[in-house]
């Protein structure tokens, strides 16, 4: 299973994650059995645009991200504060033991 994180604890984040998502899954479930109306259809309601997304980032170290790593700015496995950095800054931290992550791989698009 190479699309999953390889240490306990991001997989107790996932595990998290996914019982939460379960959860409002089946809560709607009961909503709809229960005759609830459906939520409106469609995008939803327009707000102020976010940041731009970086193209590349560094994850430091925190909840559920054991040591530093090097990711893809739109790299689902990257945590909430990913650290933006140019290209060459995110090659430089390859190059210095920095780990790269393991689900977007920026090392195989950095380094040659």
């Amino acid at each position: 299973m190479r699309d999953l994180p390889p240490d306990l604890e991001r997989l107790r984040v996932l595990e998290t994650w996914l019982l939460l998502s379960l959860d409002r899954v089946r809560e709607r479930i009961a909503a709809v059995e229960r005759g609830a109306p459906a939520p409106p259809a469609g995008p939803p309601p327009a707000g102020p645009p976010g940041p731009p997304t970086p193209a590349w980032g560094i994850a430091d170290a925190g909840l559920g991200i054991p040591a530093p790593e090097v990711h893809r700015g739109d790299c689902w496995a990257r945590g909430a504060a990913l650290r933006p950095v140019s290209a060459e800054e995110a090659r430089t931290a390859l190059a210095e033991g920095v780990q790269a992550c393991e689900v977007c791989r920026p090392d195989r698009v950095l380094t040659p």
